[in-house]
């Protein structure tokens, strides 16, 4: 799974590297202990251009009675999107770019007290995307919100001793196919979510203090020793 991602990036070589444009204006400090139900920066397309776009962390489908199922979709399995009514239409039409530099894991197989968290980033410290699905839900009021899941695959062998789950990190060459809108054959897009290659990336054990989301200070990320 995915449950706490970092973006600590600075925003000029962010939007360097992912080439959107930021029509709102939108303005973000580095995060170092993002959590669902908080606003992320993502990106998708409109009208051929790539947009950046805060959205709530914990998707909603546009068909929801309320806002309470994003607590419960704060990650998609890709072995099942097609067949979760959450998740198929978005899959086909509402795709896009979780940015990241960094996330978060706990020790599941940990027995002594508090479960020890990691951070996994890739070796070169560079920002990556997470294949992400997002929709659109209107309450009562007519109030829009935006929200996103996160894709997860199997483990890579990096993550496996502390996860059997990972997020789908996407590679460079593939976040413009994901993002294509005028591309609906989900047989074509499957094969992107894969787990990404162990030997690109690394992992760190960082202090405890992370398991709070109200902390979000370079602590955060700090490594810690045995």
């Amino acid at each position: 799974m995915c449950g706490r991602i970092t973006l600590t990036t600075d925003k000029d070589d962010l939007q360097s590297r992912f080439g959107y444009v930021n029509p709102s204006g939108d303005l973000f400090t580095p995060r170092y202990n993002i959590a669902p139900s908080q606003n992320c920066p993502v990106v998708t397309v409109n009208e051929d251009k790539r947009v950046l776009i805060m959205m709530r962390w914990g998707l909603v489908p546009f068909w929801a009675k309320d806002v309470k199922s994003g607590y419960n979709l704060i990650n998609a399995k890709a072995e099942t999107l097609k067949e979760k009514a959450s998740f198929r239409t978005p899959f086909k039409k509402k795709r896009c770019l979780v940015l990241a530099d960094g996330f978060y894991e706990w020790d599941h197989t940990s027995k002594k007290g508090a479960k020890q968290p990691y951070r996994f980033v890739l070796k070169n410290r560079q920002p990556f995307a997470f294949a992400g699905l997002w929709d659109e839900w209107n309450n009562p009021d007519g109030e829009k919100l935006l929200t996103f899941t996160i894709i997860t695959t199997s483990a890579n062998e990096l993550m496996g001793p502390i996860h059997d789950r990972m997020p789908v990190i996407l590679h460079e060459k593939d976040e413009g196919i994901w993002l294509d809108p005028q591309l609906a054959d989900t047989d074509k897009l499957s094969p992107l979510l894969k787990p990404y290659s162990s030997k690109e990336m690394e992992a760190y054990k960082v202090s405890t203090f992370v398991n709070s989301p109200k902390n979000n200070s370079p602590k955060c990320i700090e490594p810690v020793g045995d």
